[in-house]
């Protein structure tokens, strides 16, 4: 039985054509792309051993720039001894720096593959993510996103950029610096673009816990800013994958670059003075960037709210239910109705309350507003803080404990008597 490669098969072939006189040395060389004095060589072995003449000689032995067993086991030995948690690329500097061997960075890896001292990574399987076609009309889609970045790079502190852009047209709707990406920011956000624009269509966003509750048994409930949306008629959607609303993402890539440079050159560093100079950054980013739209019909449609309707829709809502005397709690603080009658039409009802983000509270019940008097006022509860505020709520503390002087409770204080009673107890 004999062994050959495609090659050698395909060669075979074509020298028995030459052999049986079927095809010329020209042309055959032709072919295999081959010079014709190597034809005949072929030719020649074919005759004297057959098709066994054309396999090559080299098969089965070391090549000739082969490296010595010895180097490889030292290198082995080396990066086992010192160098195990190296990639190739590090292992192979420390290698030909300290210790004085030389070969390819590739024929490392090869080695330390074959020791299993390195996993490779596995090939993974490009995704395709066909070209969606832009909407015909502004307004119809917009997509919106949080930048965290170093935005005033060394000169103040990193913050989110909320980016709202239009899909038919790439403007940017809107920009708004915050400490942090927040349904706080976004409402704002919204505002400023709401009374500017008027209502979008659609709001394209990803499936962050400010826009989509993402529990398994809580579906169909809605958080803060999609009740937003509801009440504004402004339909929500939620993108699976980053690419699913790649013209924010690329918008996010360019600010990155452009907005950084421009806030360097005019000496922006606080969130305040950045603010004030997006309007004008945005007109310019859209005279170089924005497309025309498709059709020239503007789908934003006007607000059916007046300004302090839609202040009271973009605030964060809590629902309570009234007791007999017409109180109800929120944060610790304990509200009760005013009314001119004995309000027994009120007891047990359900009341809204608005919380701005002020702090300014508004009850509303059946979207009347109730007049109201603060009974009682304990300390706030302890904010629940999620990956994307985490960093802004340690930048405060920070803040806050450079500026208040270190403070050693006593021996007696009340925060240590549970511990001193529990120790008595147990003596």
């Amino acid at each position: 039985m004999i062994t050959m490669s495609h090659q050698e098969i395909d060669r075979l072939a074509v020298i028995q054509q030459v052999d049986n006189r079927q095809l010329t040395q020209k042309e055959a060389a032709s072919q295999l792309n081959l010079g014709i004095r190597q034809i005949k060589r072929l030719v020649k072995r074919f005759r004297d051993k057959g098709a066994a003449g054309l396999i090559s000689k080299h098969r089965g032995k070391a090549a000739n720039n082969r490296l010595p067993t010895k180097v490889k086991k030292r290198a082995i030995e080396l990066i086992r001894e010192n160098y195990h948690d190296f990639s190739p690329t590090f292992a192979h500097e420390k290698l030909t720096e300290l210790h004085g061997l030389s070969f390819c960075v590739e024929t490392l890896r090869k080695w330390m593959i074959e020791d299993e001292i390195w996993q490779p990574k596995s090939a993974r399987k490009a995704r395709i993510h066909p070209s969606r076609p832009r909407r015909s009309c502004k307004g119809e889609l917009i997509q919106i996103d949080g930048s965290p970045h170093r935005w005033f790079e060394e000169r103040g502190e990193s913050c989110t950029l909320i980016v709202f852009i239009d899909d038919a047209t790439s403007q940017l709707m809107a920009l708004h610096f915050s400490p942090a990406e927040t349904t706080q920011s976004y409402m704002e956000t919204l505002s400023a673009y709401l009374h500017q624009q008027g209502r979008p269509v659609s709001i394209y966003s990803d499936k962050h816990s400010i826009f989509r509750v993402n529990m398994a048994n809580c579906e169909g409930e809605l958080t803060q800013f999609s009740r937003a949306l509801k009440t504004l008629d402004i339909e929500a959607i939620h993108a699976n994958t980053p690419q699913a609303k790649g013209r924010v993402e690329r918008a996010n890539k360019t600010l990155q670059d452009r907005l950084v440079k421009e806030l360097r050159l005019l000496g922006i560093s606080d969130i305040e003075t950045a603010n004030q100079y997006l309007p004008s950054f945005i007109e310019q980013y859209n005279q170089r960037f924005a497309v025309d739209a498709r059709s020239p019909t503007d789908a934003h449609r006007m607000l059916l709210h007046n300004a302090t309707e839609v202040k009271q829709i973009l605030s964060v809502h809590h629902q309570r239910k009234l007791t007999k005397n017409l109180s109800c709690q929120l944060n610790n603080v304990e509200y009760q109705i005013i009314t001119k009658t004995k309000g027994y039409r009120l007891r047990q009802s359900y009341v809204t309350l608005c919380e701005d983000f002020n702090g300014k509270i508004t009850i509303l019940q059946k979207g009347k507003v109730l007049a109201y008097r603060t009974l009682r006022k304990g300390e706030a509860p302890t904010p629940v803080v999620d990956e994307k505020t985490l960093q802004h709520t340690i930048e405060q503390a920070k803040q806050k404990q450079k500026q208040q002087p270190s403070y050693k409770p006593a021996v007696d204080h009340p925060w240590k008597r549970a511990f001193k009673t529990t120790e008595r107890s147990v003596i």
